[in-house]
């Protein structure tokens, strides 16, 4: 018994020396860790609410510096260059919203304007100068092409320009099977970018049009929703939808020549679009199947850039369609450089709808509206009209066989240039006394 007696106090007395060695080693670790709680957590919390009081202040210091600054002219033009000499570049921004305010000045449209809607914007203060019917609902055509190009433009850089794009049957019939003005390629023609650009306002053409979409977007439904998305950011999306990329009509496609000014508005301070829409001529790049190119022009401002209205047409867009007949875009500027945006729509003729852009603009200056007609008027600018109003059809205005074409289709454009007189020639066998000569497909 004594034996055992040995062992188990030998256990306590371990047992004792663990847990006493134990409790020394808790109590050095103590030492250390209440010190570190005590002073360490506080120094974390103080640190952080430092930090976060730094943050703030120098958040509304940057707010104050930014205050005091002149808030930037956003405009596309470029704003002149500091005095530190920075890059005007540097500065520039992108207008995404357009608007023009009617006035107690603003009139309604000289009387001798046949077109049913019309508006005329003074661009030095954005301010309606004349309208007619401005914010009604129109089908806008082929200015719709206005916003594919400038949609297109906005997601293109200068290296795509010169890339090339396959021409299939699918853009080929989209022109043919919905009687839309084409360009005229060929089918598997290798084309560029920049010849799709020009080729989509010049001639209207809707193989082009379809064809740059579909370089832009991969579809024409998906670049249809860019442009649907640009008219959202330019706040137009109550007003104006697109359904197409050519203006073929669609009564979900429809827009007011308001909103239509506001779209070219945006377009002539895109640089790209710009040089597009002042175009007068454009020859396309030489292809095995077109070795020459092909010339195409924008017939409206050749046959406009005679007439004097007191302004220079700088850039223009034309449409057709039989909902809306003949209507225009176009944006003219003076010697000095002051800037105004016409669009109109449903007038009765190509003709008459150049006529009302003159009177127009020429309502700007002293200069007297357009003289009526008589007969001293020479023939090739005449519209000759018939019992009861009527209109004796140009041949650049006969109807198109299926309503939703966008474009008047009636003629073959022979591949020449145009003659001194502007794209009119002499009276042969025309009905109303009017030869036209067209583009290298049907103009607008």
């Amino acid at each position: 018994m004594s034996h055992y007696s040995s062992i188990e106090e030998e256990i306590i007395k371990r047992k004792y020396a663990a847990r006493r060695e134990e409790s020394m080693r808790y109590r050095k670790r103590q030492r250390y860790i209440d010190p570190l709680i005590r002073i360490g957590v506080p120094t974390v919390i103080v640190v952080a609410v430092i930090v976060l009081l730094a943050v703030l202040i120098s958040k509304a210091s940057g707010k104050k510096h930014s205050a005091d600054a002149p808030s930037p002219n956003i405009t596309i033009e470029k704003s002149a260059a500091s005095e530190d000499n920075e890059p005007a570049e540097e500065k520039e921004e992108i207008r995404q919203i357009y608007t023009a305010e009617e006035t107690p000045s603003t009139a309604a449209l000289p009387s001798d304007v046949v077109s049913t809607y019309g508006i005329l914007i003074d661009l030095a203060d954005d301010s309606i100068l004349e309208e007619r019917n401005a914010r009604e609902r129109i089908s806008p055509a082929s200015m719709t092409k206005i916003l594919t190009v400038l949609v297109a433009a906005e997601h293109l850089n200068e290296n795509d320009l010169d890339n090339t794009m396959k021409i299939t049957l699918e853009f080929t019939d989209y022109s043919y099977s919905n009687d839309l003005s084409a360009v005229g390629f060929a089918e598997n023609e290798e084309v560029t970018v920049r010849d799709l650009l020009y080729g989509t306002i010049l001639p209207s053409g809707g193989d082009a049009a379809i064809a740059l979409a579909t370089y832009v977007a991969g579809s024409e439904e998906a670049f249809v929703e860019m442009m649907n998305e640009k008219l959202e950011q330019m706040q137009l999306s109550d007003s104006t939808h697109f359904t197409n990329v050519a203006g073929m009509y669609n009564e979900q496609h429809y827009s007011t020549v308001y909103d239509m000014a506001m779209i070219l508005y945006a377009a002539i301070n895109n640089p790209l679009c710009r040089d597009i829409l002042n175009a007068r001529t454009y020859t396309t790049s030489s292809t095995p199947e077109h070795p020459d190119g092909i010339q195409v022009s924008n017939w409206f401002l050749r046959r406009i850039e005679d007439k004097d209205c007191g302004l220079t047409v700088e850039c223009a867009k034309t449409g057709f369609v039989v909902q809306s007949r003949n209507c225009a875009a176009s944006f003219a500027d003076d010697s000095d450089g002051h800037g105004y945006i016409c669009v109109t729509a449903d007038s009765t003729s190509g003709w008459r709808c150049i006529y009302d852009h003159v009177a127009i603009y020429s309502s700007l200056s002293e200069l007297s509206s357009m003289p009526p007609l008589t007969q001293d008027t020479p023939a090739e600018e005449e519209d000759i009209l018939l019992n009861e109003g009527d209109e004796i059809p140009l041949e650049e205005d006969i109807l198109p066989d299926a309503e939703t074409g966008d474009e008047p289709s009636g003629d073959t454009a022979p591949e020449t240039a145009p003659s001194d007189d502007q794209g009119s020639g002499s009276s042969s066998g025309s009905s109303s006394g009017i030869t036209v000569i067209n583009t290298v497909t049907n103009g607008d």
